[in-house]
C-alpha cells in the first residue's frame, strides 16, 4: 500500500465485493472509509479516476478491463496478464475499441540489472542471445505466509491459470519475449510437479519451461520450492554473458576478457524506474507503452503460459502456430 503515501497519486476508490476485507486493510493503512465501493462500474460511474490498478486474481482481469474499456480508463494490472489466450485476447479487444492502454506490472520490469543486461544484448555486445535462464521463485505461499484471500486464488487453478507454472512462470516470458523484441518462440516445452500436494493439492509448485527460436533457446524456472526467494536471470550470447544479481547488480564476462567482473547496473531513467510513474507517463503525457510491461509483450507471454500449461498435461512439446 505504498501509493497511500505517494504525492503522485491519488486513491479515489477502492472495489471490494468483501466489506470485511476492505475494513481490515482500511484499518491497517489508515484508509478512509468512504473509499470502499463494492461494484466497480459503480466506482468508475462515480469516482471517475484516469487510470485503474487491478489487483484481482488473474481470472478476473479480462472483466474488469471490458469493464473499464466501457468508460474508456486506462488499466494497469499485476502479472500475469491472463489465464489463457483466449482472454488475452479479448481484452486486446477491449482494449483497442476503447482506445485505452493495457500495462502490465512486474516487479522485475523496474530492475537496473534486467535494463542493463537488455542495452548489452541490444548494443551487442555480447553477441547474439543463444540461451536465457531465468530463476523466479520462492518458498511458496504457504510457507511465506501470504494473505488468506490471495492464497485461495493464487492456489486454485481457474484463479490462477495454474500454480508456480504461472505465478512465477510469467516473469521468464515476459523477460525473453523484451529481449527478442516480441518475437513468438517456435516451440514451448514444460514439465510441472507437486512437491508439496498437501499445500497445493489442485495446482504445479514446480514448474520448468523449455522455449526454443531458430538460433536460441531459454529455460524458466519458477519455483514454490526453494529455501529463498530470488529472481534473476542468465544470458549467454556468442562472445560474451551477462548474470542480474538481484535489483542492481551484474556478473559480466564480456569478449577477451579473461574474468568475469561483478558490475553496478546504471540507474534507470525514469519514468522507466516504478510502475506507478510509468503509468503516470502513459496515461497523462502519451508514452507508448513498449517492453515488459506492453500489451504487445504480454499477449506472447500469455500465448507461452497457454501453451506451457498444454505441454505440462499433455508431455508434449507444442509448436506455436504461425500467425
Amino acid at each position: 500500500m505504498h501509493v497511500k503515501d505517494r504525492h503522485d497519486i491519488e486513491i479515489v476508490g477502492i472495489v471490494e465485493a468483501d466489506r470485511k476485507i476492505f475494513d481490515r486493510y482500511a484499518a491497517k493503512f489508515a484508509l478512509p472509509v468512504n473509499l470502499w465501493h463494492a461494484d466497480l462500474d459503480e466506482a468508475l460511474t462515480t469516482t471517475h479516476p484516469q487510470a485503474v490498478l487491478i489487483y484481482t486474481n488473474t481470472f478476473d482481469h479480462r472483466r474488469v478491463v471490458e469493464i473499464c474499456a466501457k468508460h474508456a480508463i486506462p488499466v494497469m494490472m499485476e502479472k500475469p496478464l491472463a489465464v489463457s489466450i483466449e482472454d488475452g485476447r479479448a481484452i486486446e479487444r477491449a482494449a483497442r475499441a476503447a482506445k485505452i492502454p493495457v500495462l502490465v506490472n512486474y516487479e522485475t520490469t523496474w530492475y537496473r540489472s534486467n535494463h542493463a543486461a537488455y542495452d548489452l544484448i541490444h548494443q551487442n555486445a555480447l553477441g547474439e542471445i543463444r540461451k536465457v535462464v531465468v530463476h523466479d521463485g520462492h518458498q511458496g505461499p504457504a510457507k511465506i505466509h501470504v494473505q488468506p484471500e490471495f492464497f485461495a486464488w493464487l492456489t486454485d487453478p481457474k484463479l490462477n491459470g495454474a500454480g508456480a507454472l504461472f505465478d512465477f512462470g510469467c516473469y521468464g516470458a515476459d523477460l525473453m519475449t523484451w529481449l527478442m523484441d516480441v518475437r513468438r518462440p517456435d516451440t514451448v516445452t514444460a514439465v510441472t510437479q507437486h512437491f508439496q500436494p498437501s499445500s497445493y493439492p489442485r495446482v504445479d509448485d514446480e514448474a520448468t519451461v523449455v522455449v526454443t527460436y531458430p538460433k536460441a533457446q531459454a529455460i524458466f524456472q519458477a519455483s514454490w520450492n526453494w529455501p529463498f526467494d530470488r529472481k534473476d536471470m542468465e544470458v549467454y550470447g556468442e562472445t560474451g554473458y551477462v548474470i542480474t544479481v538481484k535489483r542492481d547488480n551484474l556478473r559480466l564476462r564480456l569478449p577477451k576478457k579473461d574474468d568475469e567482473e561483478l558490475v553496478a547496473a546504471k540507474p534507470v531513467p525514469a519514468p522507466l524506474d516504478d510502475s506507478i510513474s510509468y503509468l503516470r507517463a502513459v496515461v497523462l503525457d502519451g508514452l507508448k507503452p513498449v517492453g515488459p510491461s506492453s500489451l504487445e509483450t504480454n499477449l506472447v507471454v500469455t500465448e507461452i503460459l497457454d501453451a506451457a500449461r498444454e505441454s505440462a498435461a499433455s508431455g508434449k512439446t507444442i509448436r506455436l502456430k504461425t500467425e
